[in-house]
């Protein structure tokens, strides 16, 4: 697996793997530092982050299983490198990517806010620089 920038031609893939309008993806990729994982150079998944005052805020994480625990790395790293904390809001019917975050050291904060009508949980990562 390798993972690499997203560029705009990403963006019809990034649209498959979350349902969401090609638009928007682009836009995403624009916004926002977003990581891709490739696999025989087939997008296999994805991170979007940014930066604000002392936390790094994830907005989206696509993947399967391993390909998300992969991709949780691309911000804590950057987070470790800033000293800054991380925050995931996770939809409470992800199982897998709140597996996901707890294997990458994430605790549980409490509820999030409700995004379409689908509750959240709320993690953050405490993280010092090095």
């Amino acid at each position: 697996m390798d993972i690499r920038d997203a560029v705009e031609a990403d963006a019809d893939r990034l649209a498959e793997l979350t349902g969401s309008p090609q638009d928007v993806m682009r836009n995403l990729v624009h916004d926002r530092t977003v990581r891709v994982a490739t696999d025989d150079e087939e997008i296999t998944g994805f991170v979007s982050y940014d930066a604000q005052s002392e936390t790094v805020h994830i907005t989206q994480l696509e993947g399967t299983p391993a390909v998300r625990d992969r991709l949780l790395e691309e911000p804590i790293r950057f987070a470790e490198s800033e000293g800054m904390a991380v925050e995931l809001l996770v939809p409470e019917d992800e199982g897998e990517t709140r597996d996901a975050a707890e294997d990458a050291g994430f605790e549980h904060t409490g509820a999030g806010p409700t995004f379409e009508g689908q509750p959240t949980v709320r993690y953050r990562l405490e993280l010092r620089a090095e």
